[in-house]
C-alpha cells in the first residue's frame, strides 16, 4: 500500500497544481468558465491516462482528486463549486480506466 501512494504522489501533485494554480490565470468570468469547464477537466483527463498507462487502474487517484480540489473551492471559488470535486473525480476514474486499457501495452 506504502508503494502504491508513494507512486501516486507524482500525479496528485500534478493535479493540485492544476486545482489551485490554473484559477489564477483567470482575469475575468469568461477565462475562469474556459479553464474550469475545459482546461482544468484536461489535465485532470491527461494526468489520470498517463497514471492508467504507467501504473494502472486505483480508486486512489480518483479519490485524490475529489480531496485535492475542495481546498480550491474555497479558495478560489464559492461553495456552489463543489460539485465539480465530484466531476473531475469522475473525469479522473474515466481517464484512469481508459488508461488502464493501455497498460502492459508498452
Amino acid at each position: 500500500m506504502k508503494e502504491k501512494l508513494i507512486a501516486l504522489v507524482p500525479y496528485a501533485l500534478v493535479l493540485a497544481a492544476a486545482f489551485n494554480l490554473l484559477p489564477l490565470l483567470a482575469r475575468d468570468t469568461g477565462t475562469a468558465m474556459l479553464l474550469m469547464l475545459w482546461v482544468t477537466p484536461l489535465a485532470a483527463l491527461i494526468t489520470a491516462l498517463v497514471y492508467g498507462m504507467r501504473r494502472g487502474f486505483s480508486l486512489l487517484l480518483p479519490a485524490a482528486a475529489f480531496f485535492l480540489f475542495l481546498p480550491a473551492v474555497f479558495i478560489h471559488y464559492n461553495s456552489s463549486a463543489w460539485v465539480y470535486a465530484v466531476v473531475y473525480a469522475v473525469i479522473v476514474l474515466a481517464g484512469n480506466g481508459v488508461g488502464r486499457i493501455f497498460y502492459g501495452r508498452r
